[in-house]
């Protein structure tokens, strides 16, 4: 049985990714700030609620060592909890707030599950990034990212895809990989993406199932390997 433990999964494509690996048969441990969303969302989906905020230590530290005591181990850890940030802010405050979740989040969740991590056959790391962190994409005028003035948002997925590369490359007994969803309709752009979440949480899924002989250090979207 495949241990996924996935942070911010009380909505959105957390909960989406949740409630599709829950149907493939992994045990989904689904991490969440809100207790009672969080606890709401994993009864619905058959999951076991763990509390986790990613901007704080203790409750990292907590988390791991819940799962520790129940599970023993984590095969998959998906960091998927985010925030945008506001549109068009420059603030110290703004940015601050939104790399301590995108990036230090993910730096403090995947520190605290790697000795549960390392207990496993196969372990894998899937983050959730974001075309809107793609030089490529972001300087395309064809394209939804070249449009957005996210510069705390854009910002963070764009450390959070090196960090992915820089940490394949430190841990190679891990595979580590980061999903662009795509502009998918949910919560963070009042659900305008053309993409529903189950488009937006193919790239994710692929990656957490995809098992092992696949490589690291990848940026994925629905199609595959893209360019960053």
């Amino acid at each position: 049985m495949t241990i996924t433990f996935i942070t911010g999964a009380n909505k959105g494509l957390g909960y989406e990714t949740a409630r599709r690996l829950v149907e493939l048969g992994h045990t989904v441990l689904l991490g969440a700030r809100d207790a009672g969303r969080g606890a709401a969302a994993a009864e619905a989906l058959g999951a076991r609620f763990v509390r986790i905020d990613v901007t704080d230590d203790e409750s990292v530290a907590a988390a791991a060592a819940d799962v520790e005591r129940h599970e023993g181990r984590v095969d998959v850890l998906i960091n998927n909890a985010g925030i945008p940030g506001t549109y068009g802010s420059t603030s110290v405050t703004d940015i601050r707030e939104v790399l301590d979740v995108n990036v230090v989040g993910v730096v403090r969740a995947t520190e605290a599950f790697l000795p549960l991590l390392r207990r496993s056959a196969d372990p894998v790391v899937v983050n959730v990034s974001s075309g809107m962190g793609s030089l490529a994409a972001t300087h395309d005028p064809a394209r939804a990212e070249s449009k957005a003035v996210f510069p705390a948002y854009t910002s963070s997925k764009a450390a959070l895809t090196m960090l992915t590369t820089q940490y394949a490359k430190a841990m190679p007994d891990i595979r580590i990989n980061a999903a662009d969803p795509g502009y998918t309709a949910t919560d963070f752009n009042g659900h305008s993406g053309p993409q529903t979440v189950t488009e937006g949480t193919d790239a994710v899924v692929a990656l957490a199932t995809e098992g092992p002989g696949h490589g690291s250090g990848r940026f994925v979207d629905r199609d595959g390997d893209i360019a960053f």
